[in-house]
């Protein structure tokens, strides 16, 4: 009986906290004997991949339905206006984590010691992005043209931004045609509407039933991930990593809960934690879009906000809002600009500036995320392409452990977003 009045999210933190602690002890005084080591590795991995598979089965699902029912229930003029303020949000917080991020890497010019002997195995991998055209991505063009893409091929191949691009668009256009059109035509609209509500809440009952996973998929991830990877990264890296995760958590604990307390005149740290689950899941899976059925699953439940705007809200967050990538970015222009010698002036920053909170924008729709950008980012500063290859391969050489601390930001962001959106539209619900 005691065990079952126990909230699922404590079930969860503590699966992360003794997943993070049995890999770290096996890594301590197992990581020398490889072999013993990576069948332990083998034996528990599986139990992580399954549950990021379970939620990726349903993501898809989760996003183009509740987009297109969210979009669908709101009349076009007041959509249009949630729509704004759900954008300005994220490009403000963008804004916010970027200029972070300089400051914080400035104050601390984080800096690597045996630089050849860190990256020279990472190098080949920095060629074979060279060669799928990293260097010479442009993210902005990207975003833009992956974003129009065949509906299915989308739905098939993951392509979230252009899922999400058209269902907004189809939602949209079903609400013009209630609105606009006879009654006939509004009736079979409103019908088909009816059924994609309907599988989105079937889809939502399935997350109810794989919730009941999550504590051995969480220990599972959190081992392999610190087993792996935790570490011996903080060892090899720790002033890079300190800068970007320092910066991260104060994101957290002071920028985020700032917002709320201005914006919404509120006790902010009740609504962190009533989100916590959320940002423990996204830094276990490390994957925004993997958390949206439980970001989505928290608005409902603990924030009490309404579906038509989470549902527009946080889809659209797990693509464009990404203040975590926004943040490391700028560290690692840092590092070069300390690692060559290079002075920056005031416009080459607003330049690293500029192009981060844009280019961030469009990494889900990027082949290989924000390492692409990294090139972008690095070329403000007219590194020579030996200079932006040792750049490239210590930023993957540590992206495994940064990643679960930018994931956890920028699902944290897209829940505040949400919440502050709703708030300040009277879409919370009147029942606590």
């Amino acid at each position: 009986m005691f065990l079952r009045k126990i909230s699922l999210v404590w079930y969860n933190i503590f699966a992360f906290v003794f997943g993070a602690i049995s890999g770290v002890m096996v890594e301590y005084f197992l990581g020398d004997n490889k072999d013993i080591f990576n069948d332990i590795i083998a034996v528990v991995s599986p139990f992580g991949t399954l549950l990021v598979a379970m939620l990726k089965t349903i993501v898809i699902p989760i996003i183009f339905f509740s987009l297109v029912s969210g979009t669908s229930s709101l009349p076009l003029k007041k959509f249009g206006k949630l729509g704004i303020k759900v954008i300005c949000f994220y490009m403000i917080t963008s804004l916010m984590a970027t200029i972070f991020g300089i400051i914080v890497a400035s104050w601390f010019s984080p800096s690597v010691s045996g630089v050849s002997n860190e990256v020279s195995p990472l190098l080949a991998q920095v060629e074979s992005i060279k060669a799928s055209g990293g260097e010479n991505v442009n993210p902005i063009v990207s975003m833009v043209l992956g974003a129009f893409v065949n509906p299915f091929q989308a739905l098939a191949e993951s392509k979230f931004l252009s899922i999400i691009v058209f269902a907004i668009l189809f939602g949209l256009a079903s609400r013009a045609v209630m609105e606009n059109a006879k009654s006939i035509e509004s009736e079979s609209v409103a019908k088909m509407l009816q059924v994609f509500d309907g599988i989105n809440k079937g889809v939502f009952k399935m997350v109810g039933w794989f919730l009941y996973y999550f504590p051995i998929g969480i220990f599972s991830l959190a081992f392999v991930n610190f087993a792996s990877y935790g570490v011996g990264l903080v060892n090899s890296y720790a002033e890079i990593a300190g800068c970007v995760i320092l910066g991260i958590l104060l994101m957290l604990f002071f920028v985020y809960p700032a917002i709320i307390f201005v914006v919404c005149r509120e006790n902010p740290y009740k609504i962190m934690l009533k989100i916590r689950e959320p940002i423990i899941t996204a830094f276990a899976t490390r994957s925004s879009a993997a958390t949206l059925p439980i970001s989505l699953r928290c608005a409902e439940q603990n924030l009490k906000i309404r579906s038509e705007v989470s549902s527009f809200s946080l889809s659209l967050g797990a693509t464009v809002n990404m203040d975590g990538v926004c943040l490391h970015l700028p560290v690692f222009v840092i590092l070069a600009a300390s690692m060559f010698g290079i002075d920056i002036s005031m416009y080459q920053m607003f330049l690293v500036v500029l192009s981060v909170v844009f280019a961030s924008i469009g990494v889900g729709g990027v082949p290989g995320g924000s390492i692409f950008l990294l090139f972008m980012v690095l070329d403000v500063l007219h590194l020579s392409p030996e200079q932006t290859s040792t750049i490239v391969a210590l930023a993957l050489g540590i992206n495994p452990l940064l990643d679960m601390f930018e994931t956890a930001c920028n699902v944290a962001g897209d829940n505040v977003g949400n919440y502050v959106v709703a708030k300040t539209s009277n879409m919370l619900d009147s029942y606590s």
